[in-house]
């Protein structure tokens, strides 16, 4: 709320042709070939990520040091979520830990949307109750860092640290203000950098995790990955993967699919408006106008129909035709149609997640440089971790020993 008038923004924005309008203007940035055109920032804090857990829990540490991975996997997609908007990291890899609150703040911010999601009319008593004041957990502090960040843009006084040659989403934004004069103000761009902050990081390291745990979980999954890098020629040579490199592998896509079928980024009901004139669903019942309709990502990718028996189960080669059943090409293209169909991990139409291709870059590189770079067990691989389903689920005890690979398996 803004001087007493909600402000909207690409989640939040519920008519389609305002979110189209806001939309329209910054879309192009978020293709494949222009993520790809970040891949040098992420390259480095991806590097800084592999020289942090070396320094503090390989080189000159022993082997029963624990390191709580799911931590400094959060630490690195906020990292490079900054990098990849202001081509500055955020700071927390570099000083392992939450040093300024904005990660704890996130996760009772997520909470917060959870209750209010079911009950909106109580964010008109709390947060937005306009004759006192209520505080409440929030992200406070990242409208003030994409201000920051994009006066020093304007003023020239980040050259320190930014390379025009090397741009990124703060320069696409500038540069969609420029082209959109009549549409896109200051305020917008603001907007859409705190977008790349609130929802690109979390979920990355939802995602990240969930392939490193399932896959240490399962030693044979991990093992045939591992594997099939380096069948396709990825070596400690190749680290950080460019993504391009890996994108291909089939058995490193199946996991990462499996890993967001398992704990989607969202799992609570991705809501939508029913439109004016109502919706007749197709067993004839009729849903009117106005009315909230959700469906679960987490509760669709459990459905037996089209996952199979074994849906709870985290199993990558459902994502690949069965040879061994001699299932033919055909069936394959059928049955992955149906999966493809009922994944909501990125939402879905119009709305799904503009930062889709963002996310799965860098899960892509992520999974394959740890893959092949280290050698990884859990703690105690009889623990299960602790899952926290908030607006974006969280998870809690990720912890590895790791050591560099060995020759062998470079």
């Amino acid at each position: 709320m803004v001087e007493g008038v909600n402000v909207y923004n690409l989640f939040s924005q519920t008519d389609p042709k305002k979110h189209a309008h806001e939309r329209r203007p910054i879309a192009r940035y978020y293709s494949v070939n222009s993520i790809l055109t970040l891949e040098p920032h992420m390259d480095k804090v991806l590097a800084h990520l592999c020289h942090q857990l070396e320094t503090k829990f390989i080189d000159g540490h022993t082997s029963d040091k624990t390191c709580d991975l799911g931590d400094w996997i959060l630490y690195y997609t906020w990292d490079v979520v900054g990098a990849v908007t202001f081509t500055q990291p955020l700071g927390y890899l570099e000083k392992g830990h939450d040093f300024d609150g904005t990660l704890r703040a996130a996760e009772k911010a997520m909470d917060y949307f959870s209750a209010i999601g079911c009950l909106p009319i109580l964010d008109k008593f709390l947060a937005k109750n306009p004759y006192i004041k209520v505080t409440l957990p929030g992200f406070d502090n990242i409208p003030n860092i994409c201000m920051q960040r994009m006066t020093a843009r304007f003023q020239g006084t980040d050259y320190a640290v930014h390379d025009p040659r090397h741009p990124d989403f703060l320069d696409m934004f500038i540069e969609a203000k420029k082209t959109n004069l009549d549409t896109v103000n200051n305020d917008q761009i603001v907007a859409w950098l705190m977008i790349n902050l609130i929802a690109g990081a979390d979920t990355t390291a939802i995602t990240i995790r969930s392939a490193l745990y399932f896959c240490l979980k399962h030693p044979r999954v991990w093992e045939r990955l591992r594997n099939e890098l380096a069948a396709a020629g990825i070596t400690k040579a190749s680290c950080p993967v460019q993504y391009r490199t890996v994108r291909h592998i089939s058995y490193l896509e199946a996991v990462v699919r499996e890993a967001l079928r398992m704990l989607p980024g969202v799992s609570l009901p991705l809501e939508r408006l029913v439109p004016p004139g109502g919706f007749q669903l197709a067993d004839g019942r009729f849903i009117p106008e106005g009315a909230t309709v959700g469906i679960n990502p987490y509760i669709i990718a459990r459905n037996q129909s089209v996952w199979g028996a074994d849906a709870d189960e985290f199993r990558p080669e459902r994502w690949l035709r069965d040879e061994a059943a001699a299932e033919t090409e055909g069936a394959f293209r059928r049955r992955l149609q149906a999966m493809n169909d009922a994944d909501l991990s990125f939402g879905g139409g119009s709305r799904v997640c503009i930062g889709k291709n963002l996310g799965l870059v860098q899960v892509y590189k992520v999974v394959a440089t740890i893959a092949t770079l280290y050698d990884i067990e859990l703690a105690d691989p009889k623990k299960e971790w602790k899952v926290v389903n908030s607006w974006f689920p969280r998870q809690k005890g990720l912890d590895v020993r790791i050591s560099r690979r060995s020759t062998k398996g470079a």
